[in-house]
């Protein structure tokens, strides 16, 4: 019988969605990243890539400008979070917008009308 529930990866990216989060809220002093949130983070199951989710208030212009200034500040989180997590491998971070937000405020306008 297989197991369900909660497995390594998760566990993980749980850890990182944490530990990243504390990172830019702390540590990043670039002013584009200041209002940014992360809402998930997504591993492969090799745990080699972690797919970071940010959401942040503001037009698409400022979502361009935080996405680049969390390009640019990469190598310093992976570092910080090299320091904090006790992984054979350090996952390689890739940060992208969260559009989960917008469609299910639209679901939710459709499912009103």
């Amino acid at each position: 019988m297989a197991k369900t529930g909660y497995h390594r990866a998760d566990r993980v990216a749980d850890q990182i969605r944490m530990e990243v989060a504390d990172i830019l809220m702390r540590k990043i002093k670039d002013p584009r990243v200041q209002s940014v949130t992360v809402t998930d983070v997504k591993l492969t199951s090799d745990l080699r890539i972690a797919r970071v989710f940010v959401t942040t208030m503001g037009t698409e212009e400022e979502e361009r400008n935080v996405l680049a200034g969390l390009a640019q500040a990469n190598g310093f989180v992976r570092g910080e979070l090299g320091r904090r997590l006790s992984l054979r491998y350090l996952p390689e971070i890739v940060f992208a917008k969260d559009v989960s937000g917008p469609r299910g405020d639209r679901v939710l306008k459709l499912l009103d009308e």
